[in-house]
């Protein structure tokens, strides 16, 4: 059996809305390793889990997060966007992958760190991003786990390495071979994929050796890496 991270990507949202806590606890229960959320500040800075900037794909609601307190998103979407201390406590003693999504300052960045900090969930979250917002987490956390998120072939410089001390290389499933692969686990980092969805993507991951997939089905994922049925797939608002 192949030792590979599945990370449910925004919880099951083939089942239920991304980023909500119904999403997360399907996945963790449909056998994901970890959960992905993606996580951004309230006007009041309570950080909340939503991808977008603002609340019109998810919850029809065309309005800037950065805009609304945390009681107003709660409002408008019927206190179903958590806040990260709802997330972190729904998913207690499950690995956490916190993606910051929108290129969030220094301060946002502390907060961030700062909350994973006081709910006492250090050692279970691990943080993925590009360069600048992953600099900001070293400075944040010395010993935060980190995914660098990179997006082109070019490999990440060795100043920048040096200063992110991450223990993975996060990168878009498209962009990863076998030469790729054999260079990122050279070099001492664990490769992290994401976010391939189907069969012939999900095998050939597998087969290159990649340590975690990120994917909007981690239990065909999982099917997979641990030749268990498939289960099939419904949407559920």
């Amino acid at each position: 059996m192949q030792t590979v991270t599945a990370v449910a990507h925004r919880g099951d949202p083939y089942r239920f809305r991304e980023n909500t806590i119904e999403s997360l606890r399907s996945a963790l229960g449909r056998g994901a390793d970890a959960v992905e959320i993606d996580v951004r500040l309230t006007r009041d800075g309570v950080p909340v889990l939503l991808h977008d900037g603002t609340l019109k794909r998810l919850w029809a609601q065309d309005r800037p997060l950065v805009s609304l307190s945390a009681e107003e998103v709660r409002g408008l979407t019927d206190g179903r966007v958590p806040t990260l201390v709802d997330a972190l406590t729904a998913t207690d003693g499950s690995r956490v992958m916190v993606d910051l999504p929108g290129a969030p300052g220094p301060g946002a960045v502390r907060r961030i760190v700062d909350v994973v900090r006081e709910c006492g969930a250090r050692e279970r979250v691990y943080y993925c991003a590009g360069a600048e917002t992953m600099l900001a987490v070293r400075a944040a956390d010395a010993s935060a786990e980190i995914a660098l998120t990179w997006t082109t072939l070019a490999p990440p410089r060795a100043g920048l390495l040096a200063a992110v001390r991450p223990r993975w290389l996060n990168y878009r499933f498209g962009l990863v071979d076998r030469a790729l692969a054999a260079h990122v686990h050279r070099d001492g980092y664990l490769l992290s994929v994401w976010t391939p969805d189907t069969r012939r993507s999900l095998r050939r991951l597998l087969d290159l050796g990649a340590d975690s997939i990120t994917t909007n089905r981690v239990d065909l994922l999982c099917a997979l890496r641990d030749g268990g049925p498939e289960q099939d797939h419904t949407w559920e608002r």
